[in-house]
């Protein structure tokens, strides 16, 4: 045998730095590793989607946070748009009520409600109408103006049950007001309160009974339950007197309160028209 067992089976190449026993793949493999290792170091990490995300909610949120804050400054200009009853009377002066204003509200009233023959009944004559206030007057020399006969009146009223002059206000308090400023009118007329503030109805009721009573002032509601349960009666009846021009704190008058004008046209129309289109009763507007 020629060979000789002394050389290697294999020859490394020059400039290769694959180590005995490895194929040339796997130094390249290994290679790939390290680049891949070294380049997860140095390589800095891009921005999360999560903090991409949080940015663009608070900017939604943002924008809706002023899209609301122009909603309701909208909605305060609209509000402030509306006109109020205070603004009205700041650019003009109030006028007094006239007998057209009670025509007209009891013909807005009834007009939808009613056919033209029930028109006709329930329209006042311009006859039963007394000299309106012209906001001059006090309660009492408006009343001495309208009733110069009051004496004579009230000497001849002997009748329980009924009153001779009807006051109709819109609260408790505007009653207790204009009972104390007629203490010049009245002289030694009675004054009976009808209203419902702390006065319970049955008293009232025993109260007309036993007394005779020449004026009463109250409220359309309580007075109209009055007349419901037969406590009250208008045989007696001469004046019935609406304190139209009045306000309260929030400058309204006694139509413009919704529950007192309902209780004031039902008022009229439980019998106040009837007598007024016969002649027996006067309307006044204080």
């Amino acid at each position: 045998m020629g060979d000789t067992l002394d050389e290697p089976w294999w020859e490394p190449r020059e400039g290769s730095g694959s180590s005995p026993g490895l194929s040339p793949d796997a130094s390249s493999e290994e290679c790939a590793g390290t680049s891949k290792t070294e380049q997860q170091h140095t390589t800095p990490m891009p921005p999360t989607s999560k903090k991409r995300k949080q940015a663009t909610e608070c900017f939604l949120g943002a924008e809706k946070e002023d899209s609301a804050d122009k909603n309701e400054s909208e909605a305060k200009r609209k509000r402030r748009r509306k006109k109020k009853i205070s603004d009205i009377l700041s650019k003009s002066s109030p006028k007094p009520g006239v007998p057209e204003d009670l025509q007209k509200l009891l013909k807005e009233h009834f007009c939808a409600k009613r056919s033209v023959i029930e028109l006709e009944e329930l329209q006042l004559p311009d006859a039963c109408f007394l000299p309106a206030n012209d906001l001059t007057h006090s309660f009492s020399s408006y009343l001495k103006e309208i009733c110069p006969k009051w004496a004579k009146l009230r000497k001849n009223h002997m009748e329980k049950k009924s009153v001779v002059m009807m006051i109709i206000c819109s609260s408790a308090l505007r009653c207790l007001e204009l009972i104390k400023s007629m203490a010049a009118f009245k002289g030694d007329g009675k004054v009976m309160k009808m209203f419902a503030k702390h006065i319970k109805i049955q008293e009232q009721v025993k109260m007309l009974e036993k007394a005779v009573i020449h004026v009463g002032v109250g409220t359309p509601g309580r007075i109209k339950a009055l007349l419901e349960q037969d406590g009250l009666s208008m045989t007696s009846l001469k004046y019935v007197i609406l304190d139209w021009n009045w306000r309260d704190q929030k400058l309204r008058r006694l139509i413009d309160i919704p529950e007192i004008r309902k209780e004031t046209i039902e008022l009229l129309e439980m019998g106040l028209i009837k007598l007024c289109r016969e002649g027996s009763v006067k309307v006044g507007l204080f």
